[in-house]
């Protein structure tokens, strides 16, 4: 590795005599480290590393594409791009620095364990399009997986090879659609409650259904007369999530299913917060006819950044016929196979085709099929009672400083919901949450769901412990009740951030994607 040549750092802007008062000359704060773009730290025109020069009878090999300007990329020397990283990563919040409270999302503790499963000789080197025979332990695993989740939702059938929840949402409305038309019905409306998961509604329009909202009760849960008063012979199916996204569980969700069946629909149900209710409550059972559920609010594997996601689908009786390829069978001999083609014989004749590439997500269904093992069922209803018991205890200690719109209508579930009704005029929901970062909190999940003004959705899961919990509510409760106060220093916060607070709206509408020197147009 080279050393920097002279100049190729920039120099620091001069600080005058003096740095002001409370801040220092470099920016940094201690081990909170200023760090600047790599196009300010680096050089285009120079090289972390030596490479000789081409020979100059050398056979050029790009068939003319090689480029005829500069790349325009910054050079680096080893300790530099080290550097550069570790500084952003320390900038970055995580599942491992504290708890992540966003509702509806299930951010939940990935245990080492699934992790070093998942790197296991023969798992971590698999390939989707490996021989069968070579990748029956692989098969082994999914079939096993499925079984569990057949048994925790008591249902028929699963559709494994969705990749997160919005595609497994797809799947079980596509299950549907095929339902209808080997009924030989074109149903085109699917209802929504408003207290549904806004993945649905867009689901629904992108299979190419109508979608119709039905509002909620004065208790936060599906108005049942509205529903019922609504359906008829053009109405194909619910999406209804349950718990829903008020935290509250439809206690009329039986009836709901009957009253669906009744009217010659079906019901899929949102698992997203299947956390809430997991070893406790059969979704089959009440009637529901596809849910999917992720595994990564549920069973623990990692969650974010766009993926790697998993979706698997349960379905009824009714649907299971429909289930998307390809789909892993067990032999009489006990060994599997994976149907991949609609023309596999009478194995799959209704199914609705093809609905990913491959069979799905390897790596996270042997991190949820080791979380299952190592909690057993026991755990894993202790998983669903220690989930509610801490979203009820951060209600309970917070209802008194912010409004808390449902808390009549008795405990909650996994998440507690908040609205702005508390707060003084001129701060607002996202004062809270800014504020929060400053406290060293990622904040909730702001202004979702829509049937609460500026509402604040809380879900601790089952992972965090008193101690930790009593800190978060610590921060939350006085930073309420400053906003009660009508505190306007919360509208500049966070104070403490690398770049303080951002205007994330304006930061989307006109992002700025390529970096310039300074005082270049």
């Amino acid at each position: 590795m080279n050393a920097n040549p002279a100049g190729w750092r920039p120099s620091m802007p001069d600080p005058g005599p003096c740095a002001e008062a409370g801040e220092t000359v470099t920016g940094n704060r201690a081990l909170m480290l200023e760090e600047r773009l790599i196009f300010e730290i680096g050089d285009g025109e120079t090289c972390g590393v030596d490479l000789p020069d081409p020979a100059a009878d050398a056979t050029n090999r790009l068939g003319g594409l090689a480029r005829t300007s500069p790349i325009g990329l910054p050079g680096l020397s080893e300790p530099e791009t080290v550097r550069h990283y570790t500084r952003l990563s320390r900038q970055n919040y995580a599942i491992d620095c504290g708890i992540f409270p966003l509702g509806s999302c299930t951010m939940k503790h990935n245990p080492r364990l699934n992790e070093k499963v998942a790197r296991l000789p023969g798992f971590a080197d698999l390939h989707p399009l490996q021989p069968e025979t070579t990748v029956q332990g692989a098969l082994a695993v999914i079939d096993e997986l499925a079984t569990w989740l057949l048994t925790l939702t008591g249902m028929p059938a699963v559709a494994m090879s969705p990749k997160a929840g919005a595609h497994g949402e797809l799947c079980g409305i596509l299950c549907i659609r095929a339902a209808l038309e080997a009924r030989g019905e074109s149903r085109e409306v699917i209802l929504v409650p408003e207290s549904a998961h806004g993945t649905n509604p867009a689901t629904a329009a992108f299979a190419g259904f109508r979608v119709e909202a039905i509002p909620a009760g004065p208790d936060g849960r599906i108005s049942l007369e509205a529903l019922t008063g609504r359906l008829g012979p053009d109405v194909a199916g619910l999406m209804i999530t349950n718990p829903n996204t008020c935290g509250l569980f439809e206690r009329d969700i039986a009836t709901i299913c009957d009253a669906l069946h009744d009217a010659g629909g079906y019901v899929y149900c949102d698992g997203a917060n299947f956390n809430a209710i997991v070893g406790r409550v059969k979704p089959g059972e009440l009637g529901v006819d596809a849910m999917h559920i992720n595994l990564h609010k549920t069973f623990s594997t990692p969650h974010g950044g766009g993926g790697p996601g998993s979706g698997p689908v349960v379905l009824s009786e009714a649907l299971a016929p429909f289930a998307p390829l390809p789909m892993v069978l067990r032999n009489e001999d006990g060994s599997y196979r994976l149907v991949e083609e609609e023309s596999a014989g009478d194995d799959l004749p209704e199914s609705f085709g093809r609905m990913s590439a491959f069979h799905g997500q390897m790596g996270m269904f042997t991190r949820a099929l080791a979380y299952m093992l190592s909690h057993g069922a026991d755990g894993l209803r202790q998983v669903s009672g220690d989930a509610v018991l801490n979203a009820n205890y951060v209600l309970r200690q917070l209802e008194d400083v912010l409004e808390a719109p449902f808390a009549a209508s008795g405990p909650c579930m996994h998440e507690a919901l908040f609205g702005d009704g508390t707060l003084a005029k001129g701060v607002s929901t996202l004062d809270i949450a800014k504020a929060l970062i400053d406290e060293g909190f990622h904040p909730m999940t702001m202004y979702f769901p829509l049937v609460v003004h500026g509402a604040m959705l809380v879900e601790p899961t089952e992972c965090e412990s008193k101690a930790g919990l009593d800190e978060f509510i610590a921060a939350l409760h006085s930073i309420a009740e400053r906003a009660a106060a009508g505190d306007l220093s919360l509208t500049q916060a966070p104070r403490y951030a690398p770049r303080k607070r951002l205007d994330e709206a304006r930061a989307a509408r006109s992002p700025v994607l390529t970096w310039q020197e300074p005082g270049q147009a």
